[in-house]
């Protein structure tokens, strides 16, 4: 990943812009230029890049963000509409699976240097953002899972993220109702550690990128090891039952 001809964005250049500072990766999804829009591709591709940023020795910490100001702006055409998972071949069902798992196994097993997510916006998949070691989010972010509003089992990751920093309660109510949770609230829950205006939010981010960075390496990287621990055994217990059980009745 030494430049931007060749590694993550050689690879992964249709879903994410790089632009690297000092040992310092900034990963900004988007398509076609725009807000990043979900899709299978997308959903494959997270998990690959994370694997690669891990493999990089020239990164010595991560900032994932998105583009515009939102997260994730919606669903891919037709996604909605593919045919029920137990009527898709088994070869379908089982990469659906395992991208859903390596979503975020990848970025908290594979990626051992300091992380930051920078929530520019409202979407899905908002817990890449919110296991990285530091969550900044922008004023208008709302947080939400609407699975079980729309028939389907809570399970692909933001549940699990929900129940580990919200507690069991608010989770609960949070995941059968579909409600969502402003910036505001996020920041008092302890989902985010700062609220940042939309044009301060990845400056901000930069910051702390720096401030980490003035640490010796082996600092960092064993402070992240004990900042992820936790995620680690909440992942290794928790993941792929819940995975297992949204995608039965999808």
């Amino acid at each position: 990943m030494s430049g931007e001809s060749g590694g993550v964005v050689g690879r992964y250049g249709k879903h994410f812009v790089m632009e690297r500072r000092d040992g310092v990766l900034l990963l900004r999804m988007h398509t076609g230029g725009g807000p990043a829009v979900m899709s299978l591709a997308l959903h494959n591709a997270w998990g690959q890049a994370f694997q690669e940023v891990g493999n990089d020795p020239d990164t010595e910490l991560l900032i994932i963000t998105g583009t515009g100001d939102s997260w994730i702006a919606g669903l891919e055409p037709g996604l909605r509409e593919r045919r029920p998972y137990r009527e898709w071949t088994s070869e379908a069902r089982y990469a659906t699976y395992y991208d859903g798992l390596k979503l975020l196994e990848n970025l908290v097993f594979s990626v051992d240097v300091p992380t930051i997510g920078a929530i520019n916006g409202s979407g899905f998949h908002h817990e890449l953002a919110l296991v990285c070691d530091l969550t900044l989010c922008t004023p208008g972010t709302v947080f939400d899972d609407t699975h079980f509003p729309a028939g389907a089992v809570p399970g692909d990751g933001q549940h699990l993220v929900f129940q580990e920093l919200m507690g069991l309660k608010r989770a609960a109510f949070s995941l059968y109702t579909g409600a969502g949770i402003d910036a505001r609230q996020a920041a008092e829950l302890g989902l985010v550690n700062e609220v940042v205006d939309a044009d301060r939010l990845l400056p901000r981010a930069w910051e702390l990128a720096e401030t980490i960075m003035s640490a010796p390496r082996t600092t960092r990287r064993l402070t992240h090891a004990v900042l992820q621990r936790p995620w680690r055994r909440r992942l290794i217990d928790d993941l792929a039952f819940g995975r297992t059980h949204q995608l039965f009745d999808a």
